[in-house]
């Protein structure tokens, strides 16, 4: 039988064990372990971190892997690039991981390949005014390294700057922040997949946050409010980026905002597929198209199948922050115009105390 590995055991990567296994792939497992429901699903788990990369390799030479990945990590993807890289497997080049991992390296590559980007700056304490004194206010501040809403902060003045790049630093792996004109615009992201270099579009994605000052994600929507005559353009720039990064396998998800011109301003890119279930379960909810599936068979050095399995369809995922969101999903449940397709656990205790996307209260997705 063949093998494959997954780097993370979390909800999000179960969808990916459980499709690795339809597949008819033996899953092997690598994650902290915890209780995740990947650990249980797997048929062997490692209790290996995993950023432990070079256990990983070993163990992955010793199994005899025939592909690796993950779904929505970006700690993951150095971990996946490194170990298929070495084993001669279909993947993206590690050494490009760093920039596909790091928000000021990403801002470097996408200025020298002329996507536009923000004015921007890297910083592991606040700069005195006078280094910011070209920029327009607001600013953004967030960690180069880290996903999730984590540490991000919009600022209004330099008073303002202080508690905000404390807050990215401490997030930061790396310890560092990027500091960086706030860019105006609706939020949406971009979901493609890419081989031997061909990037494919699958869909636009509408994001829903709290604003300003943390912006945490409370839903996302495919297919986007875009409209038709912008398309186009924004895709052909997304395009632009992932060549920009190098990213020529698998999945990607591309955040950006959307000015009133129509005019696509890239905020960032992870050269894996989006979390919150965007890539996992929108996705194919709103396209037909088997998108964990295609990353297994890049991984595998397949030729992914893109063709529509369903006819398209709007797809929702709401996430609970308070007791009212809890009563939205109830009226949800009772609506016959929509079909409710994943609830997940949820924990009350963290009602009103959501500090960053990693403790929000639960979530669920629905059609219509």
């Amino acid at each position: 039988m063949k093998k494959f590995a997954i780097i993370g055991a979390n909800s999000f990567q179960n969808r990916l064990i459980l499709k690795a296994k339809e597949k008819g792939y033996e899953t092997h497992v690598f994650a902290w372990e915890c209780g995740d429901i990947g650990e249980k699903t797997a048929d062997c788990f490692y209790p290996i971190s995993i950023v432990e990369k070079e256990q990983i390799l070993e163990k992955c030479k010793e199994i005899g892997i025939d592909g690796i990945a993950s779904i929505a990590s970006d700690l993951a993807v150095i971990t996946v690039n490194y170990v298929a890289e070495n084993l001669g497997l279909t993947c993206n080049s590690y050494e490009d991981s760093y920039i596909c991992t790091n928000k000021h390296a990403m801002r470097e590559a996408f200025e020298k390949a002329g996507v536009p980007v923000p004015k921007y700056i890297k910083a592991s304490c606040v700069p005195t005014e006078n280094a910011l004194k070209d920029f327009c206010y607001p600013l953004i501040v967030k960690p180069t390294d880290r996903s999730g809403s984590r540490g991000i902060t919009k600022v209004e003045g330099y008073g303002e700057l202080h508690e905000a790049v404390e807050r990215a630093v401490a997030q930061s792996f790396e310890k560092c922040a990027v500091i960086e004109e706030f860019i105006e615009g609706e939020e949406y992201s971009c979901e493609c997949v890419s081989y031997n270099g061909k990037h494919h579009f699958l869909a636009l994605t509408k994001k829903y946050t709290t604003g300003a000052p943390n912006f945490i994600e409370t839903g996302h929507r495919q297919p986007s409010d875009i409209p038709e005559e912008y398309k186009r353009g924004i895709i052909e720039q997304i395009f632009m980026a992932l060549t920009a990064l190098n990213i020529k396998n698998g999945a990607s998800h591309s955040e950006f905002r959307l000015n009133s011109k129509g005019e696509a301003r890239i905020i960032e890119i992870g050269a894996r597929m989006g979390g919150d279930c965007i890539g996992s379960d929108l996705v194919y909810l709103s396209t037909g198209v088997d998108f964990v599936g295609a990353v297994v068979d890049i991984a595998c050095g397949n030729t992914p199948d893109l063709s529509p399995r369903h006819e398209p369809q709007n797809a929702v995922i709401r996430f609970i922050f308070t007791e009212d969101d809890i009563a939205e999903l109830e009226k949800i449940k009772s609506d016959k115009s929509k079909i409710i397709h994943y609830i997940s656990d949820m924990d009350i205790s963290n009602i009103g105390k959501i500090t960053d996307s990693s403790n929000r209260v639960g979530y669920y997705i629905y059609t219509e």
